[in-house]
């Protein structure tokens, strides 16, 4: 799948890589023969945030077990980590002279919708303000930027699927930040010429997340004896995307010259229910009961998004439906709870 003399070598650059998707990538980039750097202020949604919030986040030790993992499987990777705030133009552009990437994977963000809308200034700071530094230091290098947006720039989805030239509206400030994020990395591609891949992901799940999404919640709640809770009847779909698969996208992203100036869906691409997704849950901790709550206004509706560009052009073939991927996650989080028991008290 991979071409790996493409690889051998290869300098990536991955800003806000020490994060849940961005460390995942680094040890794969590194297994396939690349050279990841990490560059990361180690402070959103990171060891900095859940030890300065330690005593009002109840999940603060365990998310600082999970991050420590991170670091440590990158450090035993002799993946390299510089540790700076991307918000500093000059830091960043020392990091990068540095470095001399061939690509830059742009991470860097507040993660989570519901954060992003009760703090709108810290998700512009750390969003759209790294992201201005990344692309204008990287504007006349001719390096290959590769944007992580979102599904949320769908907004509410008018179909069974969605694909990537469908007309954008979001909701929210989360959804409103990653679409104007695109426009400006198009806007950087048309005045600067600079080479660039905008990838819309969905759903992900998958091991050492501190994110609490829907699937996470519910596993953490059952390792407690907890029930489940939804916001909303449960039937909406989403297109839950276990990380694996996700990383496959990028890396490909990375290799293949038909991504460059694109923008793609790199999702499993096809959407399953929260309830369907709390009965596999249920299944694996019998006993756990699921109730039903109101649902958030300001989530839009949502479901599959089609991945027949990034097959087309990528060769991209996602090989985790949540009843393998999903089931692996809560196998992994079982045996991370057995062994560190103090993490998960009711």
């Amino acid at each position: 799948m991979f071409d790996l003399k493409k690889l051998k070598g290869k300098s990536v650059a991955l800003v806000g890589g020490a994060g849940f998707i961005g460390h995942n990538l680094a040890l794969k980039l590194k297994e396939l023969g690349a050279e990841p750097y990490v560059i990361d202020g180690l402070q959103v949604n990171n060891i900095g945030y859940y030890t300065s919030d330690y005593e009002k986040n109840i999940n603060a030790e365990r998310y600082i077990a999970f991050i420590n993992e991170r670091l440590s499987l990158l450090r035993k990777a002799k993946i390299g980590l510089k540790i700076i705030d991307v918000r500093d133009y000059h830091a960043i552009s020392h990091a990068i002279n540095e470095i001399k990437p061939e690509t830059v994977v742009h991470l860097a963000a507040i993660a989570h919708a519901n954060r992003s809308n009760k703090d709108p200034f810290s998700t512009f700071d750390h969003s759209l303000r790294t992201l201005e530094n990344v692309l204008d230091v990287t504007r006349s290098k001719g390096i290959h930027v590769i944007y992580f947006s979102s599904s949320m720039v769908y907004g509410n989805f008018d179909g069974e699927t969605v694909t990537e030239d469908r007309e954008c509206n979001p909701m929210g400030i989360y959804g409103a930040l990653k679409y104007g994020a695109e426009k400006l990395v198009i806007g950087y591609n048309q005045v600067f010429n600079l080479p660039y891949t905008i990838i819309r992901p969905s759903a992900l799940y998958g091991e050492r997340c501190v994110s609490r999404r829907v699937g996470q919640a519910f596993i953490e709640n059952a390792l407690v004896g907890e029930d489940l809770t939804v916001n909303g009847d449960g039937k909406e779909g989403l297109d839950f995307t276990y990380i694996n698969d996700l990383v496959q996208g990028i890396v490909l992203s990375i290799i293949k010259s038909n991504s460059i100036n694109q923008i793609f869906n790199i999702t499993f691409g096809a959407a399953r229910s929260i309830n369907q997704l709390a009965e596999i849950v249920m299944e694996k901790f019998p006993g756990i009961k699921l109730h039903h709550k109101k649902r958030d206004g300001l989530m839009p509706e949502r479901g599959t998004l089609s991945i027949a560009k990034a097959q087309k052009l990528l060769g991209y073939t996602p090989q985790h439906p949540v009843e393998k991927g999903f089931v692996q996650y809560i196998d992994w989080y079982k045996n991370f709870a057995e062994s560190n028991p103090q993490f998960f008290k009711k």
